[in-house]
């Protein structure tokens, strides 16, 4: 997501109670499992900072996050800074209780440019990277593990 364009919005239901995939999605061990193994910490909490290095081939990718507001089981959003490279985004995650399975909804927003010759920072990579992770990762992460 290289240029300032529309949102990506992506929904994905789970066979999972709202406090399941609340739990997956803002804490650390669990987010460790199916998210970025790579995250050293994580709170679910306004203001908190992490950082953590995803390595793309020979290309490093210094994520700093900044959660900017908390609704306890039913939204998450924080910022998305790479420190190598210009550009800013956020990440939004909301979350409702359907019948028995959870919806979760999750919108990545470009606020800054991010360089345009970079593949990872394509609009259909970030697609393709929210949908690997929430209806594939996420999906088996949750449905892996009963608790």
């Amino acid at each position: 997501m290289s240029q300032l364009q529309d949102p990506i919005v992506l929904k994905f239901s789970y066979n999972a109670s709202l406090n399941k995939v609340w739990s997956a999605i803002t804490e650390l061990d669990h987010m460790q499992k199916w998210y970025f193994d790579a995250l050293e910490s994580f709170e679910a909490k306004v203001g908190h900072k992490t950082s953590f290095i995803v390595m793309v081939e020979d290309r490093k990718y210094t994520h700093i996050w900044e959660v900017t507001e908390v609704i306890h089981l039913l939204k998450i959003k924080y910022n998305w800074l790479i420190a190598e490279y210009p550009g800013a985004s956020y990440s939004m995650f909301e979350l409702e209780q359907k019948a028995h399975q959870t919806e979760l909804t999750v919108t990545s927003v470009v606020t800054e440019p991010f360089p345009e010759n970079i593949p990872e920072f394509e609009r259909e990579s970030g697609v393709q990277g929210w949908t690997y992770l929430l209806d594939d990762s996420l999906r088996k992460y949750l449905e892996n593990n009963p608790n």
